[in-house]
Parts: C-alpha cells; sequence; structure tokens
C-alpha cells in the first residue's frame, strides 16, 4: 500500500520509467546525431583541403606538358636531358648543363650547411647557457625570413669580393699539387662562381635544418639524457650516442626540407652564379641552373620554341624536385620503421 502510494500501480509506474528511457534515448540520439553531422562536416572540409593541393599539383603538372610540348616533340626525352647545347639562335637546346649546375650547387650547399646547422642544434640544446638560447635561436630564425633577393645582393656586393679576393685565392694555393683536388680550383678566381653560389644557398638553408634540428633535440628525455651522464659519460658521449640517434629522423627531415629549398632557389644564385651553359670541373667557373636560366632568359624567349624550351627546363626541374624528395621521404620512412622496431 505504501509503494502504491507513492508511485502509483505498478503498471503506472513501468510506464513512466519506460517514458523516461524513451526520453534519453531519443535525446542521446539527437545528440549522436548533431556529432556526427559536425563529424562529417570536418572530415569534408579537411579532405577538400588535402585534394585541393594534389589539384593544385595536377594543374602545375598540365600547365608545364603542355607548354613544353612543343620542345618534347622537337628534342624528345632522352636527347633533351643528355644535350649540353643551349643556343637560342639556332633554335638548339639542351637540359644537361642545367642539370648539372643545379644538382653541384645543391649537393655543396648541402655539404656546407649540414656540419653548421647541426652544430648550431647541437650547442642551443645542450651547451649554451639560458640567456644566449633567446638570442641566438631569434637570430636563426630571422635568417629565415630575410628575403632570396636581399641573400643575393649581399652576396654580389660583399661576399663576391671577399671570395675573389682572399678565400678563393688561399684555396688555389693550399690546393696545388693536390691530385684529383687541384681540379676543382684551378681557373681564375672571379668571385662569380659555383663555389660562391653554394656558399650563399648554403647560407640559406641552415636556419631550416637547425631549427628542425633543434627542436628535435628538445624532444630527447631528459631522463635518458641524465642516465648517460649518471653513467659517467660526457656531453660529447651523451650527444653523440643519446640524443643524435634518438632524434636522427627529425634532423633528416630537416635536411630533405632543406634540400628543397636548394633545389628551387632562385635569386640568390643569379647574383652570384653567373649563366655559363657548360659543363665545368672547376669551382671557380660560372655555370647555369635551371632556376637561373629560367629568371635570366624567359623574359627574352621571343621564339616559340625558345620559350617552350624554357618550360620543358620548368617541367624537369618539376619532376626532379618531386623524384628527389619522394626518394628522400622513402628513406625516411624505412628508417621510421626500422627505428619504431
Amino acid at each position: 500500500m505504501g509503494l502504491t502510494r507513492w508511485f502509483g500501480e505498478p503498471e503506472e509506474l513501468t510506464q513512466q520509467i519506460t517514458v523516461s528511457q524513451n526520453r534519453r534515448k531519443a535525446h542521446m540520439a539527437a545528440r549522436t546525431a548533431k556529432k556526427d553531422t559536425a563529424d562529417l562536416l570536418f572530415s569534408f572540409v579537411t579532405g577538400v583541403a588535402s585534394f585541393t593541393v594534389i589539384l593544385f599539383i595536377i594543374g602545375i603538372l598540365y600547365v608545364l606538358i603542355s607548354e613544353s610540348s612543343l620542345a618534347i616533340h622537337r628534342f624528345g626525352v632522352i636527347k633533351f636531358l643528355t644535350s649540353t647545347d643551349w643556343d637560342p639562335v639556332k633554335e638548339v637546346f639542351g637540359a644537361l648543363t642545367n642539370i648539372f649546375g643545379t644538382f653541384v650547387t645543391t649537393i655543396l650547399s648541402l655539404l656546407f650547411a649540414i656540419p653548421v646547422a647541426i652544430g648550431i642544434a647541437i650547442f642551443l640544446t645542450e651547451i649554451a647557457p639560458n640567456f644566449l638560447k633567446g638570442p641566438i635561436g631569434a637570430a636563426i630564425e630571422l635568417l629565415a625570413a630575410i628575403p632570396s633577393i636581399i641573400y643575393g645582393m649581399w652576396g654580389l656586393f660583399t661576399l663576391s669580393p671577399i671570395m675573389r679576393d682572399h678565400i678563393e685565392p688561399f684555396l688555389k694555393k693550399i690546393t696545388a699539387g693536390i691530385p684529383v683536388i687541384e681540379v676543382l680550383f684551378r681557373g681564375t678566381p672571379m668571385g662569380i662562381d659555383i663555389l660562391t653560389a653554394s656558399v650563399i644557398l648554403s647560407i640559406m638553408i641552415i636556419p631550416f635544418t637547425a631549427s628542425i634540428s633543434r627542436d628535435s633535440f628538445n624532444l630527447t628525455p631528459s631522463v635518458v639524457k641524465e642516465s648517460a651522464y649518471a653513467l659517467g659519460a660526457t656531453k660529447w658521449e651523451v650527444v653523440k650516442n643519446v640524443v643524435i640517434p634518438y632524434s636522427k629522423l627529425g634532423v633528416f627531415g630537416g635536411i630533405v626540407l632543406s634540400l628543397g629549398r636548394a633545389l628551387g632557389e632562385t635569386m640568390a644564385v643569379a647574383f652570384v652564379l653567373g649563366n655559363n651553359h657548360r659543363i665545368t670541373t672547376s669551382l671557380f667557373d660560372a655555370a647555369a641552373t635551371i632556376t637561373v636560366t629560367l629568371a635570366n632568359e624567359f623574359a627574352e624567349a621571343d621564339k616559340d620554341l625558345y620559350l617552350s624550351s624554357l618550360f620543358y627546363l620548368a617541367l624537369v626541374l618539376f619532376v626532379m624536385s618531386f623524384v628527389t624528395l619522394a626518394v628522400a621521404k622513402l628513406f625516411l620512412l624505412r628508417a621510421e620503421r626500422k627505428y619504431s622496431r
């Protein structure tokens, strides 16, 4: 009787519980539907953004192929890539000298930049006192923000005379008589050459490798480093055996980013490289890269075949960059799988 007085008949109580459960289910279903709609909208927006990048790449590739079709039909692929001729007057064009200059300046710049950048990152994370970390880190990031044309002007008016009057004569003197190496430093030091262009390019890409390497080094767990110190390891041993192995994937990613920047740099290299369409063995000689050729000669292309050949060069650079970065990414993924095991 007491339960009946407070809650009513059992049938009414069951009915009330059922209604309450149905309301709760309806409310949860509405929330779930609202959440599903938001998730679908979010997935759609992010998917469109991702596929937009792919559309841009396909669009650029289509334009390059269509604009270079005349040169492709005239010279083919093998002949264009292996020919050293570049004569706008006779309308004979080949890409080998430009490919050679692009690869040489890129490789040299990486050889110059990587040790310096990793050294900067190690100093900032392991050695520098706290009051120096902020200013030096800001200076490194500032280097990345300087426009490339500023680097080019500085290279032309400041670095080039220094290279011509001091560094290149010194290198020529100390390498005289050394087999093979002597060949790299033959000729008259002019300051407008492959070596100067590589130095400028290395200065430009140092901030990218240094910043990413610094961030990667900072991700090394402190407990791991402290354990190494507790076992009697020196600072050099900790960096060599703990920090760098733990952060090597991030460092490699920074090098890949710098590689992409070096391949596509134009204005800074154009100021100090010259425009010499020939393959040379001396670093004191002027050369030509794909980007420099496009920058210097695009406005002068007054014939259809000349213009089409320049677009063909741009297509070659596009494919080179894609293949190089894809191979680097493949090595990175393989190393990541191996490291995760």
